[in-house]
C-alpha cells in the first residue's frame, strides 16, 4: 500500500495543484490519496477520473493527520527540500512495508519532520510537490508504474502523432 497524505490543502487556492498531486499519485503507482481538508468536489473529480480511466485508486478528504499518523503501521516518508539526499535515502526504504508519503501545501508543521521515518530532500531548491511526488514514485517503484494496466472505460494508446483514444466496451 502506497498512500499520499496532502497537508494544508486550501480549497480556494490549492484545488488545481492538489488535483495534480492526486493525478500523479494515481498514475505513478500510489493506491490512495488522503487530504487533510474536507473537499467533496476534489473527491468527486478524482473518483470520476478513476471510473473513466480505470484503476483502483481511493481518495479521502477531511482526515485528521495526527490520528492517521499515530495509527499508521508502515513507513512514513516526508518529501521536502530540507531532508536526506534523495538518491541515498530512497534506497534505504523497505519496499515490503506500507508507505505513507507526506507532502505539504503551505508550511509543514515541525512535528512532521519528527514523526517521519525519512525526510527526503528532492533537491535543495524550492520546487513543486507534484514534481517531488512524481520523482519519488518513479524511483521508488523502479518505473513499474509505466507497466500498470488501468483497464478503464477509456484507454489512451501510444502513437507518434495526434491522439488515439478508444472507448473500451465492458
Amino acid at each position: 500500500m502506497i498512500a499520499v497524505l496532502r497537508l494544508g490543502h486550501r480549497i480556494g487556492r490549492d484545488k488545481r495543484i492538489t488535483t495534480h498531486v492526486a493525478l500523479v499519485a494515481r498514475a505513478f503507482g500510489a493506491d490512495k490519496i488522503i487530504i487533510e481538508t474536507q473537499d467533496k468536489q476534489i473527491e468527486k473529480n478524482i473518483r470520476s477520473i478513476s471510473e473513466r480511466f480505470g484503476g483502483k485508486f481511493e481518495i479521502e478528504t477531511g482526515i485528521d493527520r495526527k490520528k492517521l499518523i499515530k495509527k499508521w503501521k508502515g513507513i512514513i516518508v516526508h518529501l521536502t527540500m530540507y531532508g536526506q539526499r534523495f538518491d541515498e535515502a530512497i534506497t534505504k526504504i523497505d519496499k515490503n512495508k506500507d508507505i505513507l508519503i507526506i507532502i505539504g501545501a503551505e508550511k509543514v508543521p515541525p512535528e512532521i519532520y519528527q514523526v517521519s521515518d525519512y525526510n527526503i530532500s528532492v533537491g535543495n531548491q524550492p520546487h513543486s510537490e507534484v514534481a517531488a511526488l512524481a520523482l519519488f514514485l518513479d524511483r521508488f517503484t523502479n518505473g513499474k508504474w509505466t507497466e500498470k494496466q488501468f483497464k478503464g472505460k477509456i484507454e489512451i494508446l501510444p502513437c507518434d502523432n495526434g491522439k488515439k483514444v478508444v472507448s473500451v466496451e465492458e
